[in-house]
């Protein structure tokens, strides 16, 4: 749950009843907004804990205002887009603008999950669950990932498929049934979700390591090295 002396910032024309109802039932202050200035005048004075931008109306005047907020400040506020399921390939070229994205119509879950996991601002040492591969490592308890000792800044759900990956290593998944296992219901976004997933994943393992996500032509993903590999 939200820190109750902080508020999100909700960009969009007009803020969906399933949104709003979403962050009420989550706990979240939110705030609407219709503009970076807006957002300005109006932030309060602890800052806003995080922003979520709804796109799927109007994708350029999105970037447009999450261009704007990440020149005004110095601190990158934590932020989040909607976008729907034929929007996926503008996002590619543009992960500097936002930390995580949601594919419209959302699950209430999946939303309160990326929120959580996009807001937290420190977690607690404690002794935790590993999964280990190689130099990979992931804590089952803090959500924290570490290639040969570098963290990784992975959103909810690129952090849930590396670590079902990672838990089945050289085992072949369609992206149907990736889709099935790790978004857990019938999802919007189709084939291409695990497709964008994947392609970012890849891109904070690495070069050395993105490698450890193999495309087999024509099925779909595995995990880890091939046998000739090994």
């Amino acid at each position: 749950m939200a820190d109750s002396d902080r508020m999100l910032a909700v960009v969009a024309d007009s803020t969906s009843p399933e949104l709003a109802r979403t962050l009420d039932l989550a706990g979240y202050a939110w705030k609407a907004v219709s503009s970076a200035t807006e957002a300005a005048d109006t932030e309060p004075d602890g800052g806003w804990a995080g922003v979520i931008v709804d796109a799927t109306d109007d994708l350029d005047t999105a970037w447009t205002f999450l261009r704007t907020m990440r020149k005004q400040r110095s601190d990158a506020t934590p932020s989040l887009v909607l976008v729907s399921g034929t929007q996926l390939s503008e996002l590619e070229h543009r992960d500097d603008l936002f930390d995580d994205f949601c594919l419209a119509p959302f699950h209430p879950t999946e939303l309160e999950a990326r929120l959580r996991h996009l807001l937290s601002s420190e977690v607690e040492v404690q002794v935790a669950d590993l999964v280990e591969y190689g130099e990979l490592v992931l804590n089952l308890e803090t959500y924290q990932a570490s290639i040969v000792g570098r963290p990784l800044d992975m959103t909810y759900m690129e952090y849930e498929l590396l670590k079902f990956l990672a838990q089945n290593p050289g085992k072949v998944f369609t992206r149907e049934i990736l889709l099935s296992r790790v978004w857990g219901y019938e999802y919007y976004g189709g084939a291409r979700t695990v497709d964008v997933h994947v392609r970012r994943l890849r891109a904070k393992l690495g070069e050395e390591h993105a490698g450890l996500i193999q495309t087999v032509r024509s099925v779909g993903y595995r995990f880890g090295l091939s046998r000739w590999e090994t």
